[in-house]
C-alpha cells in the first residue's frame, strides 16, 4: 500500500496522491492539536472558596472560573470596592446612616447583577453556579439579618434625635454614639463588615485568577 504517490500523467502534469486512511489520520491529529490548544487558552487555575472566611457557612469547595465567571466577579467586586462596604469602618468618623445606605444600595445592585446572569450559564457551568450561590448567601445570611434587626430601629431613633433642638450643634458622630445600644450595634456591624471585605477579596481572586 502506497502512502504517497507522485507521478506524471500523459500530459506531463505532476500529481500527488495521498493514501485515504493516512489523510484521515492526519486530519484527526490536526483536530486534536486544535482542541488541546484551545483548552490551554482557557485553562484557568482552581480557586478554593472557604465559606467560613466569609461567614456564611462551613463548606469549602474549589471552582475553576471561566471568562464569564471573571466578568461576573469583576462587576460585583467593583460594586463592593467603590462603596464604603469595601473598607474598614471608621467608627469615630463614619456616619452609620450613610453606611446603612451603602449596604442597602449594594444589596439591590448585587441582586440585580445576579438576575442578569443568563440561566443557561448557571446551568452549564458549576463555577458560575457557585459564585451566584455564595453571593446570594452573603445577602441573605451575611447582610439581611443585620439590616432587619438593626437598621429600622436605629434610623427611627436617629431621626428622632436629629429633631431635638439640643442636638442641632452636635455632629452626626456625636449623636449616633449616644444610641442606647451603640456598643452592641457596632459589634454587629463589625461582623458584617468583615464578611463583606472577605467577599470582596474572594471576588478579586476569582477575576484575577491566572492561567496555568
Amino acid at each position: 500500500m502506497d502512502i504517497l504517490r507522485i507521478f506524471f500523467d500523459e500530459r506531463c502534469n505532476l500529481h500527488f496522491s495521498l493514501n485515504f486512511w493516512i489523510t484521515i489520520i492526519i486530519i484527526v491529529i490536526l483536530i486534536a492539536i486544535i482542541i488541546i490548544k484551545r483548552k490551554k487558552i482557557f485553562n484557568w487555575e482552581r480557586y478554593e472558596v472557604d465559606e467560613a472566611e466569609i461567614g456564611i457557612g462551613t463548606q469549602k469547595f474549589k471552582i475553576k472560573p471561566n471568562y464569564q465567571d471573571m466578568q461576573i466577579a469583576y462587576k460585583l467586586w467593583v460594586e463592593v470596592s467603590t462603596r464604603k462596604i469595601g473598607l474598614d469602618i471608621d467608627y469615630k468618623n463614619d456616619v452609620i446612616i450613610e453606611i446603612y445606605n451603602s449596604w442597602h444600595e449594594f444589596f439591590n445592585i448585587t441582586r440585580d447583577l445576579i438576575k442578569d446572569i443568563p440561566v443557561s450559564k448557571i446551568r452549564k457551568y458549576e463555577s458560575t453556579k457557585k459564585i451566584v450561590s455564595v453571593s446570594i448567601d452573603l445577602l441573605n445570611i451575611g447582610l439581611r439579618p443585620h439590616l432587619t434587626s438593626w437598621q429600622a430601629k436605629f434610623r427611627k431613633w436617629y431621626d428622632h434625635e436629629l429633631s431635638k433642638d439640643e442636638n442641632v450643634v452636635k455632629t452626626p458622630q456625636d449623636i449616633q454614639s449616644s444610641y442606647p445600644k451603640y456598643d452592641d450595634l457596632i459589634n454587629e456591624m463589625k461582623k458584617v463588615n468583615q464578611k463583606l471585605m472577605s467577599y470582596r477579596d474572594m471576588l478579586y481572586t476569582i477575576y484575577t485568577t491566572p492561567k496555568k
